[in-house]
């Protein structure tokens, strides 16, 4: 990962993410040889709307009628 001054940065802003972008590799910015920020390429993250994902934190019960009994159930509503 190259590290690079925040004044030679603030001139050449643009031509550096460009090369972040297309190089897939990281940039730090440092202030008085400090680090200061990094600029890492952008990666899309995995949609939440896959179809299963969750499917093994589900429990599925055949009967939740019969444990409380007709009358409890009635009850409950």
């Amino acid at each position: 990962m190259k590290t690079v001054g925040i004044s030679d940065f603030k001139s050449h802003a643009l031509a550096m993410i460009d090369r972040v972008a297309s190089t897939k590799d990281g940039l730090v910015i440092t202030k008085r040889g400090k680090p200061l920020v990094q600029v890492i390429p952008f990666q899309s993250a995995p949609s939440d709307a896959t179809p299963g994902r969750l499917a093994h934190t589900l429990v599925f019960e055949k009967d939740i009628v019969s444990p409380l009994g007709p009358e409890l159930w009635e009850a409950c509503r």
